[in-house]
């Protein structure tokens, strides 16, 4: 093990990194019930992206684990499925196979990237902080989804949108706003894995209140659906036409492969750079030790996501509390890897949870996703403008897309508007220019 694994080295022993890839797998074990509702609004079988769910994370980790030699967990990203849902899905009218075959490329370009070493120089050309701005944006968008999936806000309420008033005739809502001040008092205790104990609580409670429905027939354990197999659709269809390379779609693929790869990009060198700061597993110029490697991780763990039928997988925040618990190396990520596989023999209980439990989840990753907020420099009209322009897009658009797409453009008007053209690197050019062809194309379609 130390000789794999380099215990000593890094100061940890196997005992602490198996405390560290159980509290790791407690802190994100929640997407394994949100990931197979979201997607499921889609028509996809919420016991067939269960099953995707958990293999692609548990092949994403361990290749983490013995690649790259980090405590760092991946799954099928939050922000990304929700991408994949309401934007592509529901907002653009593709099928969700057109979306998935949208994954396997995203996830294909992204390996040769990483082999590369592409991937670490386009980071390097994003704005600090429209990074910044694209995690606040996802995770107001989260917590919106959330409190609409519960019925928390709507707009029946006499106002644009608001909230409802938690009698038991809403008591889906109801229960979601116990979920989720269960949630915020277990995370305020430190208590590890707050998020998926909330989760489970509020299930619970909500078998008396009508709203957590046990079907006929139910097994705590038992096999697991078979995932989809390459249910990837080049002839799909987006908004009543036909084909990948139609016209027509060809636009809005390249729109959903590009926010899939810089969303995805975004989401896995941020955790990687906080877990790295926060467990000192830097070299000696101060980047992150193995980021190649990493970066490899992700790809490879999309590509397999894709082919079972799952959206994105990224590198979780969440991996932050396995480190927090004493984790250095890739036997945390082991462990949680094994985790995931063994959650296979569980799928019921997963699937039994309702959208009402899973709500108060969504709406505190949001709060997880805000605290980038406040290393944005506002007080540069230049920076902080484009910035708040990507934050309210993405909830009020409903569309990640919309928010990177109008961030980025800001972005460059404000440049040039201030005489900083210079400032703009080049790959924001090519995105600006791409996000201005497809407003024009949408507008004289």
């Amino acid at each position: 093990m130390d000789k794999l694994f380099h215990l000593k080295e890094r100061g940890t022993t196997v005992g602490r990194e198996l405390v560290a890839g159980l509290t790791t797998f407690l802190a994100m074990a929640y997407i394994l019930a949100v990931n197979p509702g979201m997607l499921g609004l889609t028509g996809m079988n919420p016991s067939a992206v269960f099953t995707a769910t958990a293999v692609s994370a548990a092949v994403a980790t361990l290749v983490m684990a013995f690649i790259a030699n980090l405590p760092v967990a991946l799954a099928p990203g939050m922000g990304l499925n929700a991408f994949f849902t309401f934007t592509v899905v529901m907002g653009m009218g593709c099928t969700w196979q057109l979306a998935l075959t949208a994954v396997l490329v995203e996830g294909i370009i992204f390996i040769l990237l990483s082999l590369c070493g592409i991937r670490e120089a386009i980071i390097k050309s994003i704005p600090d902080n429209l990074k910044k701005a694209v995690a606040v944006g996802i995770g107001l968008f989260i917590a919106i989804i959330g409190l609409a999936n519960a019925g928390i806000v709507s707009s029946q309420t006499g106002t644009i949108i608001g909230f409802v008033t938690f009698k038991m005739e809403n008591a889906a809502a109801l229960l979601a706003i116990i979920g989720l001040i269960i949630t915020i008092v277990l995370y305020t205790l430190k208590v590890p894995g707050a998020i998926l104990i909330g989760i489970v609580i509020t299930t619970l409670i909500g078998i008396p209140m009508g709203v957590t429905k046990i079907p006929e027939g139910f097994k705590a354990v038992s096999a697991p659906d078979a995932p989809y197999f390459f249910a990837f659709d080049w002839k799909g269809t987006c908004m009543g036409a036909d084909g990948v390379f139609s016209i027509a779609v060809l636009g809005k693929f390249i729109v959903i492969l590009i926010t899939f790869l810089f969303t995805d990009l975004f989401d896995t060198i941020g955790t990687l750079l906080g877990v790295a700061e926060q467990g000192n597993l830097k070299d000696k110029d101060g980047n992150v030790l193995n980021a190649k490697g990493a970066l490899l991780a992700d790809s490879v763990g999309t590509v397999v996501g894709a082919c079972l039928g799952t959206s994105t997988v990224t590198s979780y925040v969440e991996s932050s509390a396995g480190v927090g618990t004493g984790g250095r190396t890739g036997l945390a990520s082991v462990f949680t890897a094994v985790l995931f596989l063994v959650s296979l023999l569980f799928s019921q209980v997963f699937l039994l949870i309702p959208s009402a439990a899973t709500a108060p989840a969504l709406i505190f990753v949001g709060y997880l996703m805000m605290k980038s907020v406040v290393d944005i420099k506002f007080d540069d009209p230049t920076e902080g403008i484009p910035a708040f322009i990507t934050i309210i897009a993405m909830p009020f658009a409903y569309s990640i897309s919309k928010g990177i797409m109008y961030g980025i453009i800001t972005y460059v008007i404000t440049k040039i508007c201030a005489k900083k053209a210079k400032e703009i690197p080049v790959v924001t050019w090519v995105l600006a220019v791409i996000f201005l062809a497809e407003i024009i194309f949408e507008a004289v379609k």
